[in-house]
């Protein structure tokens, strides 16, 4: 970043990479007679004087200073040695383009969680993008004391909140502890609000705030493909219940042929799982009912509970 200066005239332009900076500040550099401001698209150029702004440039282009610049300023308008001798002044070049960057949880958070006593260690990974706000509040809360000023300094304030605004915002909005994606955009969204308020301080203002993913401990995990697995052995279970239903209401139409092959097919798959659950003691051969007390319905395998019938396929259990 800097400026360029040829024997003729100065050029005040920020005209390298602004890729991830905020401000860069063109400071302490005299200014003379036919020097020209540069704003280039996505820029504003802000003159100050003693710290206090004298004007704001929003335009992009190409600017004679003395005719130009100069008559619109606060106080340097009425300089009352004109360009005979050069005067020194400060700029300060405002990138308005919305910036965009990673972040992600330095440490694990704990989080409470059911059965687990010493918490849950989660980390979180996402995107937020910010932009200045607040020129005024910018200038004399930063740019007072820093040349230049990027989004990673912006990141390093954020991170510095962001475990205890996951915490809070996590026990606020997340609806499923153990899948807590399902909650990302209330949770990101009430993160957002925080932050904003905050980086308003000093002029920033954050935009956006998205959760890509969480990540759950190795256990954590497990458990939950073991219950995605539980859950497609139901729904397996139930789909063979219907198909044979289907198939004995629709065996005497048409498409009776198509309906007893499907029927014979479910009860096939109907007839292995029992073959199953009788060798490992779910049932007595012979089809009778299982004994009492039993932990499982030998049909579907649902959970008993000390029940005479099964809550969901209805077999005698005792």
């Amino acid at each position: 970043m800097g400026f360029i200066k040829n024997q003729l005239l100065n050029v005040v332009e920020w005209n390298e990479d602004r890729e991830g900076i905020l401000f860069w500040k063109w400071d302490n550099n005299e200014i003379k007679k036919g020097s020209k401001l540069i704003i280039r698209p996505g820029q504003d150029a802000i003159f100050l004087h003693n710290g206090a702004i004298e004007g704001v440039f929003e335009d992009d282009g190409e600017y004679d200073i003395e005719t130009e610049i100069i008559p619109f300023l606060t106080t340097l308008k009425s300089f009352k040695f004109g360009f005979n001798s050069p005067f020194k002044a400060e700029v300060l070049f405002i990138n308005t383009k919305e910036q965009t960057v990673k972040w992600g949880t330095k440490n694990a958070i704990n989080l409470q969680a059911p059965g687990l006593p010493g918490g849950m260690p989660i980390r979180a990974f996402g995107t937020f993008s910010c932009k200045i706000g607040d020129h005024d509040v910018l200038i004399d809360k930063v740019a007072g004391i820093k040349n230049t000023y990027s989004v990673d300094d912006v990141k390093e304030r954020i991170i510095a909140n962001l475990d205890r605004l996951l915490m809070s915002w996590i026990a606020k909005e997340g609806k499923d502890m153990f899948n807590l994606q399902i909650s990302a955009t209330e949770i990101g969204e009430g993160i957002r609000a925080d932050l904003d308020a905050d980086m308003a301080k000093i002029g920033i203002s954050v935009t956006e705030f998205n959760i890509e993913s969480f990540s759950y401990p190795e256990e954590v995990k497990k458990m939950q493909e073991k219950a995605a697995a539980q859950s497609m052995v139901t729904d397996a279970n139930k789909y063979t219940q219907m198909a044979m239903a289907d198939a004995m209401a629709n065996g005497g139409g048409n498409g009776g042929g198509m309906a007893t092959d499907m029927a014979g097919m479910a009860m096939g798959m109907a007839m292995g799982q029992q073959m199953a659950q009788n060798m490992m003691g779910g049932q007595a051969a012979g089809g009778a009912a299982a004994p009492a007390g039993a932990k499982f319905c030998p049909n579907c395998g649902t959970p008993t509970n000390g029940a005479k019938f099964c809550s969901n396929c209805g077999t005698q259990l005792g």
